[in-house]
């Protein structure tokens, strides 16, 4: 009866985790869609002479069909802002109008102003600036928001040596815009007019009397249809003033008015800044607008000055609300306006079913193994427990993988929200986690030969301590298997973790969630039917032989983890210091297995080895960001002769239509190293690059490099491998994350 109790609460426990999963299901299904790759923004400068002015362009091209937000965004949204600098302190360069923005309504009634495509933005750079700041760098950034059916934050830095011929490199490649293009957008640019005769505005207190009103009207002809998808004025963004959405409306003669509600904001003003009870401001308001002319069709810049305002907006809001008001267009008129597909959770769905496979193919991939027989080893000493002790062994097993694949979710998120370019297998670019990874591998490993015992998820004790109840062993495990997954890709998951990365936050959690699922469903199914593992062996002394071995295949998964961090360090200094922590920390543990187990003996035998630990964490182990070449020279020994990768050097080769095969790879990627045994170091691969006169692009994201990172994101992935082939018609063509020699041969 106990059992069976015990039983049922194990499953029920399950059970509730899996429903809060699911119930999230209806607050991220509207970041489903389609089109699910990560879109990017290419961003290109050049200094130039235009209508006899020296100016900076600093031009913007959006991934098709996403938009970008001008400075006043609406509703919503994050305006796109350019800033530069030199030797660190802030520059302000004089700005020229930006193009006059589009309206969009996106989806839930949401008003944005913004660009879809290429846009440009110009600032002023006059002769006395250049001289004044001859040879010295000026550096930039770049911040935006790029939405369609989600948003996604992106930046980029840029940076020119002020000299005779000003070049700007933008994340370490040279772009520049055409010259034509330029011409054509800084002539297309709004120009300041005077206040027109005919556009008259008036500012009152709302009914509330804690915020403002602005009215205006239009007593000249207009044509309606200019407006459905126009204002007749945006205001551009003031401090203490906060814009609500424009209200058209017309009268029986057609004559426009417009009605903007304004937010006073300065009650969060320090000191804070009330409303004038007299209707008189202390300081003169000026605000600016982007005026539609109904004369001409043109956009205008014109400025309106308020010294007060009315205290009583009765009559104004009782005439405005007695006009007809102008039908706009909607959503499904709007240039970008983007409506939820009728088979959006369909899509939904499917993803989430391919980050589950992906999840469940993961246990056989070569990183995770060694952690998935240890888990094998355990399930075969708890045979002969009871139902509900199997089942509870292996739900700690699976909270110990859910656990950590929501922390690797979260982390994804500081990062992205900080800036950062992540991706799938991030924490094996930092050389402080895969230390730290290699002294656990190597503290499991010693436990497996008998050096000592812990709870591992075989293990049944820690030190004198009785463990045999505990599950903690078992959430370790779990730990660690998710941990050494993010190595492999397996087929599937790219899809996935692509979606992922592009949905909204709670859906990186989602599909992350569905990926642990996945990992750990072997083991979910063999706790609710403990029958299904009957076909293993029973336990015996053959298990201490297996026990040596599994210690083994964490000690060559070890030996690959140091081979990627020695190429993730600057130096071989911290490699060597390594070395020496892992010969203390085997003495330590010998000391007490073997020598002594006095307390004072024991604490001074781990006592270095930590002290080492702690100092090599707080040094300096990596000063770049880019890789060193030591993979590139590893490739080049193969005879093949790869050349380093980069924007400008593959556009060049899209250009002269030169067949190229580029290879997106990191020393930590165990799936890299697979396609690599099976595919680019084979003679046919080799025999297939001279017979065709192919080039070879590595890119090597051993290291967190934005650069790169940025550009697979614009490709839509998320991590490596990744590979691509430029064709003879100047083509670049997706290959995927598993290749074969006649894919290739095909896409040339």
């Amino acid at each position: 009866m106990k059992q069976h109790f015990a039983l049922k609460y194990c499953v029920g426990t399950f059970m509730k985790y899996l429903l809060i999963l699911l119930n999230l299901f209806p607050i991220l299904s509207y970041a489903s869609s389609s089109d699910s790759n990560i879109p990017d923004v290419l961003l290109r400068l050049a200094a130039t002479q235009l209508q006899e002015k020296s100016l900076l362009a600093v031009s913007f091209d959006n991934a098709p069909h996403w938009h970008t937000y001008w400075k006043n965004p609406g509703d919503a949204g994050l305006p796109t802002t350019v800033k530069f600098s030199i030797d660190g302190q802030a520059v302000d360069l004089v700005e020229k109008e930006w193009p006059v923005p589009k309206k969009y309504i996106e989806e839930g009634d949401i008003l944005a102003f913004g660009y879809q495509g290429r846009y440009d933005a110009f600032y002023e750079l006059p002769q006395d600036f250049l001289d004044r700041n001859q040879g010295k760098m000026l550096k930039g950034e770049a911040t935006w928001l790029i939405c369609k059916h989600v948003c996604i934050p992106g930046k980029r830095t840029f940076s020119a040596t002020i000299g005779n011929n000003l070049t700007f490199a933008v994340d370490g490649d040279t772009f520049t815009p055409a010259m034509s293009e330029l011409e054509a957008s800084y002539s297309a640019l709004p120009q300041r007019a005077e206040w027109p005769v005919d556009l008259d505005m008036v500012l009152s207190l709302n009914s509330d009397k804690q915020d403002l009103v602005l009215y205006a009207n239009y007593s000249a002809d207009v044509n309606k249809n200019d407006y459905k998808e126009s204002n007749l004025v945006i205001p551009y963004p003031r401090e203490l003033l906060t814009f609500k959405r424009e209200e058209l409306r017309t009268d029986s003669t057609d004559l426009l008015y417009a009605k903007h509600p304004i937010d006073w904001d300065g009650e969060y003003e320090e000191p804070e800044i009330n409303l004038p009870s007299d209707g008189r401001f202390q300081e003169p308001l000026t605000i600016k607008f982007l005026f539609l002319d109904p004369a001409d069709g043109i956009s205008k810049v014109i400025e309106k000055t308020f010294n007060v305002f009315n205290l009583d907006n009765s009559t104004s809001e009782s005439f405005f609300s007695s006009l007809n008001p102008l039908q706009q267009a909607q959503a499904s008129t709007t240039p970008i306006a983007v409506k939820e597909s009728p088979d959006a959770k369909r899509s939904l769905w499917s993803f989430l079913l391919l980050a589950f496979i992906g999840g469940l193919i993961l246990n056989v991939m070569p990183c995770v193994l060694p952690v998935i027989t240890l888990k094998l080893y355990g399930m075969i000493q708890h045979q002969n427990e009871s139902r509900a002790r199997i089942f509870k062994h292996n739900l700690f097993y699976t909270l110990g993988v859910l656990f950590t694949f929501s922390l690797l979710a979260a982390s994804i998120l500081l990062l992205k929200n900080a800036g950062e370019t992540v991706g799938w297998g991030f924490q094996l670019q930092s050389p402080r986690f895969v230390m730290l990874m290699i002294l656990v591998l190597f503290i499991f490993s010693l436990n497996l030969f008998g050096l000592f015992e812990f709870a591992t998820p075989g293990g049944k004790s820690l030190g004198g301590v009785k463990l045999k109840d505990s599950m903690l062993g078992d959430f370790l495990g779990g730990v660690l298997a998710t941990i050494l997954s993010t190595p492999c890709s397996a087929p599937f998951l790219g899809t996935a973790l692509t979606f992922a990365f592009t949905g909204g936050d709670m859906m990186i959690f989602l599909v992350f969630g569905f990926v642990g699922l996945g990992l750990s469903f072997p083991f979910i199914l063999t706790g609710l039917f403990p029958k299904a593992i009957a076909f293993l062996p029973k336990p015996g002394m053959w298990m201490d032989h297996l026990k040596k071995f599994l210690g083994l295949t964490l000690l060559l998964t070890l030996i690959w983890l140091m081979d990627v961090y020695g190429a993730l360090v600057d130096t071989s200094i911290p490699v060597l210091k390594l070395h020496t922590i892992l010969a203390l920390t085997f003495f330590a543990f010998f000391v007490r297995a073997k020598i002594t187990k006095r307390k004072i003996a024991n604490i001074l035998a781990f006592a270095l080895p930590v002290l080492m630990i702690i100092q090599l964490l707080g040094s300096t182990m990596s000063s770049n960001t880019t890789s060193d070449g030591d993979l590139m020279a590893t490739k080049q020994s193969s005879g093949l002769p790869w050349q380093k990768w980069s924007v400008t050097t593959m556009e060049q080769l899209r250009t002269q239509k030169k067949k190229t095969f580029i290879d997106f790879t990191a020393k930590w990627c165990f799936t890299c190293k697979v396609n690599e045994k099976l595919v680019i170091d084979t003679k046919a691969f080799k025999d297939m690059v001279s017979d065709q006169d192919v080039t070879l692009l590595l890119a090597d994201w051993t290291k967190r490099d934005e650069v790169i990172g940025n550009w697979l994101q614009s490709q839509g992935l998320v991590g490596v491998p990744a590979y691509f082939v430029i064709n003879e018609k100047g083509e670049l063509i997706n290959l995927g994350e598993t290749i074969t020699i006649d894919e290739i041969k095909q896409a040339f």
